[in-house]
C-alpha cells in the first residue's frame, strides 16, 4: 500500500474546512483582542502546517507537511516578520511536529512516525540538520512525538500519542514524557487516554495538556474505531517538576478538542480546537471558561506569540497556512521567561 494514503488519516482527523477571511469571527473580552483587528495570512503555500516556535532572532518558525504525505519532504519553515519572507530553515526534519526554543536558543521538536519520520525528540541544527535526542523509553521505540514544552529549567515535556501511519507500536499506552537536564527520561504522567498539546503556566506550577482521543493509532487503515474523551487537562507542578492532581477545565465531549496551545503573561490559554461544530482559537482562563475566540480559515494547530517587537502578536498554524493577529496581551514563553 503506498503511503500516501495516510493522508485520508489527516482528511478524517485533520480535514479542513475553508471559511472566507471576511466572514472570520473574532471576539474577546477586555484586554485581550483588538476591535477591528482581524486575522493576517501570512503564508499558505503549504501542506499541512504545525508547531508555531519564537526564535530568539526574531523570527517565528513553524512546520510544515507535504501533501500528500509522499509528495516531499516535511519541512521546518522561518518567517520573518521584518521582511515577511518565509524560507525553508530545515528542509526534511524527518516529520517535525511540536517545537520550542531552549533558554540557549536551541530548536528542540518532536517527530511524528509517518513514511519514516524519526519517531523522537530531537535538536533542528542551524544548519538544517537534524539530531536525535531521544528516540526510546526504557529500550522502546517513542509511538509518535507530537508536541512540545520546555520549563525555565530546562526540563522538557513533550506527549507521544499516534494518529497515523502503519508503523506498530512498541509502547503499550500513549503518555506524557519529562527529560531532565541531566539527561533523566521519565514518564511525567499516564493520565492521560491521549495527549496532544501541552504548555506551562506563567508561574509554572500548573502544566495543560489536551487530551484529543480519536479512538485509533491507524486510523487511515482501520475502520469502525470509536473516539475517546476530548478535554482540556490541568495538572499541578511541583518544584522537581513532578504532575499531580489533574482537573479536567474543559470537556468537549464528542467533538474534536485541543491540538497545540500556548498561554499569555495573565495565563490565559490560547488553544487551536478542531471541534467541526465550530473551529478556531478558543481563549479559555485558568479556570476553564472561555473568554474569547477566534476562527481560523481552516481547522487550526497550533499558536505562539512572538518576542520582542512580537510579543504582543498571535501567530497561528492553520491548513496549509501561517496567520497572525494583533492583540492587547503579552505573550509568555516557559523556556525563557
Amino acid at each position: 500500500m503506498k503511503l500516501h494514503t495516510v493522508i485520508s488519516l489527516f482528511v478524517l482527523f485533520l480535514t479542513s474546512a475553508v471559511v472566507m477571511a471576511q466572514e472570520l469571527e473574532i471576539t474577546g473580552g477586555e484586554g485581550i483582542l483588538i476591535d477591528g483587528e482581524g486575522l493576517e495570512t501570512l503564508w499558505e503555500e503549504g501542506g499541512f502546517t504545525e508547531g508555531a516556535a519564537a526564535g530568539p532572532d526574531g523570527n517565528m518558525y513553524f512546520s510544515d507537511f507535504a501533501q500528500p504525505f509522499d509528495s516531499g519532504p516535511a519541512r521546518v519553515m522561518r518567517f520573518d516578520p521584518r521582511t515577511g519572507k518565509t524560507d525553508a530553515y530545515c528542509p526534511d526534519s524527518g516529520m517535525g511536529n511540536g517545537l520550542m526554543f531552549t533558554r540557549d536558543g536551541r530548536l528542540l521538536g518532536c517527530c511524528a512516525s509517518p513514511l519514516g519520520g524519526h519517531r523522537a525528540l530531537v535538536e533542528f541544527a542551524k544548519d538544517g540538520s537534524v539530531k536525535v535526542i531521544a528516540d526510546k523509553f526504557e529500550g522502546k521505540r517513542f509511538n509518535s512525538p507530537n508536541d512540545i514544552v520546555i520549563d525555565r529549567h530546562g526540563r522538557v515535556y513533550f506527549t507521544d500519542p499516534k494518529y497515523v501511519g502503519p508503523e506498530e507500536l512498541e509502547l503499550d499506552s500513549f503518555d506524557v514524557y519529562r527529560l531532565d537536564p541531566d539527561g533523566t527520561l521519565s514518564i511525567a504522567t499516564t493520565e492521560i487516554d491521549k495527549p496532544n498539546g501541552i504548555v506551562l503556566s506563567p508561574n509554572q506550577k500548573t502544566i495543560y495538556i489536551a487530551e484529543t482521543d480519536n479512538g485509533s493509532a491507524k486510523a487511515d487503515i482501520e475502520t469502525d474505531f470509536e473516539p475517546g474523551r476530548m478535554t482540556l487537562n490541568a495538572f499541578k507542578v511541583n518544584r522537581h517538576g513532578e504532575l499531580s492532581r489533574r482537573r479536567i477545565l474543559h470537556d468537549f465531549g464528542d467533538e474534536t478538542g485541543v491540538d497545540g496551545m500556548t498561554v499569555d503573561q495573565s495565563g490565559r490559554i490560547y488553544a487551536a480546537v478542531r471541534s467541526a461544530s465550530k473551529f478556531g482559537i478558543f481563549i479559555f482562563s485558568p479556570k476553564g471558561e472561555q473568554l474569547g475566540y477566534i476562527e481560523t480559515p481552516e481547522l487550526p494547530t497550533n499558536a505562539s506569540f512572538g518576542r520582542g517587537p512580537e510579543s504582543h502578536t498571535l501567530y497561528i498554524t492553520a491548513g496549509k497556512g501561517f496567520y497572525r493577529i494583533k492583540t492587547k496581551a503579552t505573550g509568555y514563553h516557559p523556556a525563557i521567561d
